[in-house]
């Protein structure tokens, strides 16, 4: 490897330990989340491509940390990203966004292809056996498993879940809310799903009960359900087709209905993609919404019966993926090289750091329809 300064490097050296400094985060210093440099080239990437930057020379090896979300939760405390400021990728990708449907029906599977379309066998080794891969709720016990049953739980309680009723689960996974709703209610649920991969998979994970998988886009949904849940995937839609999303559910929900809509949330309204890396890498053309943003997109259509934040849940459930991964990882090395264990190794990290450093949230909403006087369902628990 050649890691010999480029020109001009001491310049980046210089910038990149004063923007460090302000986080307490020496280069190859003594403490866990100090940064521990191995290429010299990797000052000038950080430079000019910003957090992109940052995760790929990481993915490259060109440095280390022993503990990664401490480092990344202690730049988003001091709020060193925003004073490095995005490089003109990032902008011409954030002017892209607001010009162009992101989400569009054709644009929509992109996401599906490029993450959920992976190898099954690489979820189900860091997952819980309900295969749940959005936030758990950790009240009274430090086991994922559990965690994931409390989650799957209070949505079936917020949802009062009855043994008469349809379940439509949005964007539905591997199928582990479809499971749990059938076994312990003995309802009926339809989930859709435009990962095929996913689909083939709970179709055989819920075999021999009252379910059935759609592959269809949720715009495309016609028929009437006495609730409706969606985990998760809120964060694939889109600020452009929020409304849509609010009247699709609107016009498929019983008039009694309930809806819960369970979605990782940020705290400043902005109309651009994910960060640059995760975007990349991980999740590309995702959103994540904001409070204005949602509101605004169900205005006229539902009344809030309940706005929950279990934010500091999903630092937990990230760090339990992380330690199920490194314990897995002799299993699927066979199948994956070593950068892209440093690339899920940034992923699950770098997403903890910002749940940890309350940049983003995980929300569980309530929803009725409006103007129809359904009493109040249950609310927080």
């Amino acid at each position: 490897m050649d890691n010999r300064p480029t020109k001009g490097s001491d310049m980046f050296e210089s910038v990149i330990k004063k923007l460090l400094d302000q986080a307490h985060i020496a280069i190859n210093g003594p403490e866990p989340w100090d940064i521990h440099v191995h290429d010299a080239r990797v000052y000038r990437e950080v430079f000019f491509n910003k957090s992109l930057g940052l995760g790929e020379t990481y993915m490259k090896g060109w440095w280390d940390c022993e503990k990664l979300d401490e480092m990344l939760t202690r730049i988003l405390h001091a709020k060193v990203h925003e004073e490095a400021g995005h490089n003109l990728t990032h902008k011409w990708h954030s002017i892209i966004s607001c010009m162009a449907n992101m989400q569009s029906k054709t644009r929509a599977p992109i996401v599906a292809e490029k993450h959920y379309n992976l190898d099954n066998d690489l979820f189900f080794h860091f997952l819980d056996p309900y295969r749940q891969y959005s936030c758990g709720y950790f009240t009274d016990t430090e086991d994922l498993a559990q965690a994931q049953r409390n989650k799957l739980n209070l949505i079936c309680r917020k949802l009062d879940m009855q043994a008469n009723d349809h379940l439509l689960d949005i964007g539905s996974g591997w199928g582990g809310l479809a499971k749990y709703a059938a076994e312990t209610y003995g309802c009926h649920v339809t989930g859709v799903n435009i990962s095929t991969s996913q689909r083939e998979s709970s179709e055989i994970f819920c075999q021999g009960l009252p379910i059935r998988f759609e592959g269809c886009d949720y715009r495309d949904i016609r028929k009437t359900f006495s609730k409706i849940a969606s985990v998760g995937m809120f964060e694939h839609v889109g600020w452009k087709n929020y409304r849509t999303y609010f009247e699709t559910v609107h016009r498929c929900l019983k008039p009694n209905g309930i809806f819960l809509l369970h979605t990782i949330g940020k705290n400043r309204t902005t109309k651009g993609k994910n960060d640059p890396w995760l975007d990349k890498y991980i999740f590309p053309n995702s959103a994540i919404p904001s409070i204005a943003q949602i509101s605004k997109s169900l205005e006229g259509l539902f009344v809030v019966e309940d706005w929950h934040n279990i934010g500091p849940h999903y630092d937990r459930t990230l760090m339990a993926w992380y330690r199920n991964f490194l314990q897995a990882w002799p299993a699927l090395q066979e199948r994956y090289d070593e950068q892209f264990k440093r690339m899920w190794t940034y992923y699950l990290l770098s997403c903890a750091a910002t749940f940890r450093a309350r940049q983003t949230q995980c929300w569980q909403m309530v929803l009725t329809k409006e103007s129809t006087g359904r009493p109040q369902p249950l609310r927080q628990s």
